[in-house]
């Protein structure tokens, strides 16, 4: 049967699972948006920007783990795109992100809306594809897929041109793809597994550092197997929390710039440095010559350019995160008396990081009527469903989640941990409820934040999405705030977000619920009341304005200068 591009892109979408997609139409995909018309087998959600599309795509992903589809038009469609891309390429999610072009015969001749969107995507995309010919269309496809979700995995670009989504050929999807040059390795290698176990069964101060490629590669039991049966303590990214259970004795919790005490304390001073699917990032790392410096370090990773890039590496093994702890515990298994030996090896060990614990919990005091943010975070842990899922914008209070949420389970936070983009936290949870319509989803955002793609409001009542949005106002862009008071000397330039803005009247004009808290005692009920109500409810909270994120390593300094008050 032949078939035009339009529907041969829809049918290939279908045999990759896809169930919802997310896009804007346009002059250069309508012929697409016909064919959708009538294609019932895939839900479409129309977002109120095509940024907020790409992220909405990018919250599905970090939910499901599938592979996260949208959808954008040519020119300013596609380049509206471009900082919902590089959210997904920082972070490692797997993405398919279907852009408009104008007909092939006038690309280059600077037509209306004409992008030169391969380009402008190279560097933010793991591959990215022009289809010139709509015979090649379901091969691209295929391969588009397989690339996004294999290896290290990433968002991939599909460039299709109005005039191949006219043309028509015979349908037929491959049922495998091989890339001359692209051979992810699976196996890690069996003799640097059993050296690393070796290592590791003769240490007496390890740590095991997480980053959020556990998560991705569905490791997290695994993971949590691996540390019990050694006894070690472990240490997560940002993007990492909820591989390991947070309430776990041996959690402690997440490490660098706005770590735990504890955390980067017993990184400073292990003798081994377990790294799984991490990637030394800068505010993981702090100074780089100070960190870990007693260590011996093993880097599991999928990407062997990941490994030795940031820090010195005494043992790597290139490998699926999965196969390679499978392998790795079934080593273990064959050590036990060893094994005995290392948890005794290691009581003084925990018996310190029990003490750092003490010295120096994360913490804050909630006096008086004023709301703390912290407080509105531990009450939004203890109310919520423990499968809730939250996602979050990029700023003061994205930390403070990460403080006191606990996350005990995978695929519960989304969060943008690279790039670090403002606007990402309500439409990210916007496609975790697209993909999970029963489910508990929470979109945590600063006031700053929230403005920056509020407009998907509508999307939500619209859709009858029944996300819970929670502002933590404090009329401020409150990290550059913070950074301001601690080493501008309060210089407050252009932070202080002085419009007050309603933010109830807004939810309601868009047809939502807003409830609004600016005293403690308001805080449960409020909340309470948001989750009992059908549909999307803002809840804004009036929260301590100075308040700041601590501890806090300043930008330069090692792991163990944190300013703790």
């Amino acid at each position: 049967m032949k078939l035009n591009g339009a529907r041969i892109l829809l049918e290939c979408l279908k045999r990759e699972g896809v169930d919802t997609i997310f896009g804007y139409p346009g002059g250069t995909v309508i012929n697409l948006y016909d064919e959708l018309f009538s294609f019932k087998e895939i839900k479409h959600i129309l977002p109120r920007h095509e940024q907020a599309g790409v992220h909405a795509a990018d919250g599905y992903a970090r939910a499901t783990g599938k592979v996260g589809v949208a959808i954008a038009t040519s020119g300013p469609g596609a380049t509206n795109t471009i900082t919902a891309i590089a959210t997904a390429y920082m972070d490692s999610i797997p993405m398919v992100i279907i852009t408009g072009q104008v007909p092939t015969a006038l690309i280059g001749n600077d037509a209306f809306q004409e992008a030169d969107i391969i380009g402008i995507t190279r560097p933010c995309t793991k591959h990215n594809f022009l289809v010139k010919d709509v015979k090649d269309l379901a091969l691209i496809m295929k391969k588009a897929f397989y690339i996004a979700r294999t290896g290290r995995p990433g968002p991939v670009l599909v460039d299709l041109p109005k005039d191949v989504q006219i043309a028509q050929t015979e349908f037929a999807y491959p049922e495998s793809v091989e890339i001359r040059g692209y051979k992810p390795t699976v196996e890690g290698h069996p003799k640097q597994i059993e050296k690393a176990v070796d290592v590791m069964l003769q240490t007496k101060k390890a740590v095991i550092y997480v980053g959020g490629g556990v998560i991705l590669g569905n490791a997290a039991d695994e993971l949590t197997k691996l540390a019990h049966q050694l006894g070690i303590p472990v240490t997560m990214t940002l993007n990492g929390l909820g591989s390991f259970p947070e309430d776990d004795d041996l959690s402690l919790g997440m490490l660098g710039m706005h770590g735990h005490y504890c955390a980067n304390m017993a990184v400073s001073n292990c003798d081994l440095l377990i790294a799984v699917a991490a990637r030394f990032d800068d505010r993981v790392t702090g100074k780089i010559a100070a960190f870990a410096p007693h260590a011996k370090i093993i880097h599991i990773d999928v990407d062997p350019t990941s490994i030795k890039k940031n820090v010195r590496v005494d043992l790597p093994i290139v490998g699926d995160v999965r196969e390679v702890l499978i392998r790795m515990l079934k080593t273990v298994d064959k050590h036990k008396a060893e094994v005995e030996t290392l948890k005794q090896n290691l009581a003084p060990w925990i018996e310190q990081i029990n003490e750092w614990k003490s010295k120096h919990p994360v913490t804050y005091k909630q006096t008086g009527s004023t709301i703390k943010p912290q407080y509105v975070i531990q009450r939004l842990r203890a109310l919520s469903a423990p499968d809730a899922i939250l996602a979050t914008d990029v700023g003061q209070h994205q930390m403070w989640v990460a403080q006191f949420f606990q996350f005990t389970r995978p695929r519960t936070l989304l969060s943008s941990g690279g790039l670090g983009t403002m606007g990402f936290g309500l439409p990210a949870a916007m496609g975790a409820q697209a993909a999970f319509p029963e489910r508990q989803v929470l979109a945590v955002c600063g006031d700053g934040g929230f403005q920056m793609n509020m407009q998907e409001l509508a999307t939500l009542v619209q859709n009858r999405l029944n996300v819970k949005i929670v502002i933590l106002n404090n009329n401020f862009l409150g990290m550059v705030r913070q950074w301001q008071e601690l080493f501008f000397d309060k210089r407050y330039s252009s932070t202080c977000m002085e419009l007050p803005i309603d933010f109830i009247k807004l939810a309601e004009a868009f047809g939502a619920v807003g409830l609004q808290a600016s005293k403690v005692d308001e805080v449960d009920a409020v909340i309470k009341k948001a989750f009992e109500i059908e549909g999307p409810v803002l809840m804004e909270f009036k929260v301590a304005r100075e308040e700041k994120v601590l501890p806090m390593v300043p930008a330069g300094a090692s792991l163990t200068e944190m300013v703790l008050t």
